[in-house]
């Protein structure tokens, strides 16, 4: 067993949901079951106040705190998942996470994830909470993630997320010509209406992201993005707020726009390229343990590769038709 504790705020759009099913929404994850079964046990406090019914409706701004034991997480099986360690010592480790690879055990996907991979690479992982996972990048975003071997590293390194002293650097693809850089600074919560989009509400927590242009091309924008905070579909939520997603992105708006005169060839690319065209490039924190400041990079994998390639030679093609 070990002890957990959660704090967070109750959303304005959950007005008038269930206790049980607001925290659900806030803590995805922990099962509804798992939520209510502390609510009963009265694990939950609103406002300071300890809450033992999960019927109880909520109206927004109730300042929650749940203080429980779970057990250790032994039923997530270790599987021999093959991590692409960029680095390791005896507190952390870096890997660099390919698409189609879900971080954590979840709805539709209870296996098969980096956890269960960390778990048969370094089994003492299981002692730390969530196998020592700190931070995520959705299945379908490659790159760069630090994961702590210790408790003592985990809480070290939560602390420095939640202070933003770890700088992580994102490439990104997106759709439509972006003329300068620039910083979304919008506040990011869970779309009202639809459970698996994020979206930009005046409620929602802070959420900082700065960009940078890398190249331009015909339709198309390459970026350099870096985070001040880390929500859920950040860089894919802002970006789409300011009417330029990331290509391919299935959620956000990313649908294929080849730009007038495109060959064959450079369409079917764009078509064929079917996850958000994201990539953590760049990651830079000081040891958890030793205070050293560290940075790694992984370069883009090959799929981001192969469109940036196409839409470099689209653009030299049409060159004379630019105003740009």
């Amino acid at each position: 067993m070990h002890e957990l504790k959660l704090s967070t705020e109750i959303e304005q759009h959950q007005l008038g949901m269930r206790l049980d099913q607001a925290l659900s929404e806030l803590f995805p994850d922990y099962s509804r079951s798992r939520i209510k079964d502390w609510i009963v046990n009265n694990k939950v406090t609103v406002n300071n106040n300890i809450v033992n019914k999960p019927k109880e409706r909520v109206l927004g701004g109730e300042k929650i705190a749940i203080n429980a034991e779970i057990e250790e997480e032994t039923y997530h099986q270790p599987e021999d998942i093959k991590l692409d360690i960029v680095y390791e010592d005896d507190d952390i480790l870096v890997i660099n996470k390919p698409r189609d690879l879900v971080v954590h055990p979840g709805a539709g996907n209870p296996d098969g994830t980096v956890l269960n991979a960390l778990l048969h690479y370094h089994p003492n992982i299981a002692r730390v909470p969530r196998a020592g996972i700190v931070h995520r990048l959705d299945k379908d975003t490659t790159g760069l993630m630090v994961v702590a071997k210790t408790i003592n590293a985990q809480t070290h390194l939560v602390d420095a997320l939640q202070h933003r002293e770890i700088t992580r650097e994102y490439e990104a693809v997106a759709m439509g010509i972006i003329t300068a850089g620039g910083t979304v600074d919008q506040p990011i919560t869970r779309h009202p209406t639809k459970r698996t989009h994020m979206a930009v509400f005046p409620t929602g927590k802070p959420a900082v992201t700065h960009y940078r242009v890398m190249e331009k091309y015909r339709l198309h924008t390459r970026l350099r993005l870096r985070l001040e905070t880390g929500r859920t579909h950040q860089i894919r939520v802002h970006m789409a707020h300011i009417a330029h997603p990331l290509i391919g992105d299935p959620l956000y708006g990313g649908r294929p726009r080849p730009p007038k005169g495109a060959s064959e060839s450079f369409i079917q690319t764009l078509r064929d390229f079917d996850r958000q065209a994201l990539h953590a490039t760049m990651l830079r924190l000081y040891h958890p343990i030793t205070g050293e400041l560290m940075q790694w990079n992984a370069p883009i994998p090959q799929d981001m590769q192969t469109l940036i390639q196409a839409l470099q030679e689209d653009t030299e093609q049409h060159k004379d038709e630019l105003d740009w």
